[in-house]
């Protein structure tokens, strides 16, 4: 048994973690002695914007590699709209039935939480935004949370556990401040001490006002003061910015900047982006709304079929020359200038290429400019 409240990869992989109506879903096909050749799809018949961003495409390889399916799917990165099938599955239904529910925890999950990133990424317009959420899940998912905000576009990330490569960045508590007699104390040992590439933001809001700590802090060598402000004490949110960069820029620190965390929204960037320059945004990124994908049989034994409120048929989907998605059955013809999105990851169990973690990321930055914000 596992020490903490989760499930081991082991039991993951073997089919283990499923709901209980594909285990008699198997038994009863297994005796009458079924097993249809089948493709199905995932899909998201609504989402929670106009537009989302696909992501946890490497889980799913790596769980249903070695099976004799064929698997399809949108690269990790994709920006996809609702009804587009984001991902294929191709092969004997019973292969891999009871891993139906695993797969779509792996992309529900990771592509609300890119998606999520992806939109504040967007709504920041150009001002940088750190993914502060891993403490707002369980801790067994802080490496997938990390690696689906990078892939949305965040800077950064906290978590120490997050993918090698990615920039972990964060300074100190609200404990590491109380820590000490007075914040000027906690802000020297931190600079005296903290290795020299990491930024000194200095966090100015332990005990009294912001502005009488951000001027502390920048007399003390701040780079950046940031702003943690509780709700139940913000008031005024944006006259309070106002009034930090306002005395800040008097006493001569115009080079010191002002870095917001503490419960960030999308609106709060909205509204905040044009005085604020970086943000730390935790809940809004890490619980992201989940994408609400479904997986559904579009062929059975070769013949188009679908139920109730699902289009039957194999089907790719093109994104045109300025942007625009058309979804087509795959035998049709593309479109002129059409580029397909659906592409191999797996042939009859074998991996036919890795997720590249950057590539996605990139994926994403380079459409992100073009897609509508609020």
């Amino acid at each position: 048994m596992e020490r903490f409240e989760t499930v081991s990869d082991e039991t993951i992989r073997q089919g283990g973690c499923t709901d209980i109506y594909f285990v008699r879903t198997e038994e009863t096909l297994r005796r009458e002695h079924m097993n249809p050749l089948v493709s199905m799809e995932v899909t998201a018949s609504a989402l929670p914007d106009s537009w989302a961003i696909f992501c946890g495409l490497s889980d799913v390889i790596a769980l249903l590699e070695g099976l004799p399916v064929n698997v399809d799917a949108m690269p990790e990165g994709t920006i996809f709209f609702k009804e587009e099938p984001v991902l294929r599955i191709s092969g004997k239904y019973l292969d891999f039935c009871r891993y139906e529910t695993t797969i779509l925890g792996f992309l529900c999950h990771a592509s609300g939480i890119a998606s999520g990133a992806a939109h504040i990424t967007r709504a920041a317009q150009g001002r940088p935004v750190y993914s502060f959420g891993s403490r707002r899940q369980h801790p067994a998912l802080a490496r997938m949370i990390e690696r689906a905000a990078w892939i949305g576009g965040a800077d950064g990330v906290s978590n120490t556990c997050a993918p090698e490569g990615l920039p972990v960045v964060g300074t100190m508590p609200h404990a590491f401040v109380m820590c000490y007699e007075k914040p000027e104390d906690a802000w020297r040992s931190f600079d005296r001490h903290a290795p020299k590439e990491v930024p000194r933001i200095m966090l100015c809001d332990t005990y009294c006002d912001e502005k009488a700590e951000s001027l502390r802090a920048a007399e003390c060598g701040a780079a950046a003061v940031r702003l943690d402000t509780p709700r139940s004490r913000r008031g005024n949110m944006r006259s309070i910015i106002e009034e930090v960069r306002w005395e800040l820029d008097a006493h001569g620190f115009t080079g010191v900047k002002i870095f917001l965390s503490g419960g960030v929204t999308r609106e709060d960037v909205i509204l905040y982006r044009d005085i604020v320059d970086a943000f730390g945004v935790g809940g809004a990124i890490a619980n992201a709304p989940v994408i609400d994908f479904g997986m559904d049989i579009v062929e059975l034994e070769g013949t188009p079929k679908a139920k109730r409120g699902k289009r039957s048929g194999v089907k790719q989907v093109y994104e045109l020359p300025g942007g625009d998605h058309r979804i087509l059955p795959v035998m049709q013809a593309a479109p002129e200038g059409g580029k397909p999105l659906i592409i191999p990851c797996i042939r009859n169990g074998t991996r036919m290429k890795e997720c590249d973690l950057q590539a996605a990321r990139e994926r994403v930055l380079r459409r992100l400019p073009g897609l509508s914000f609020p």
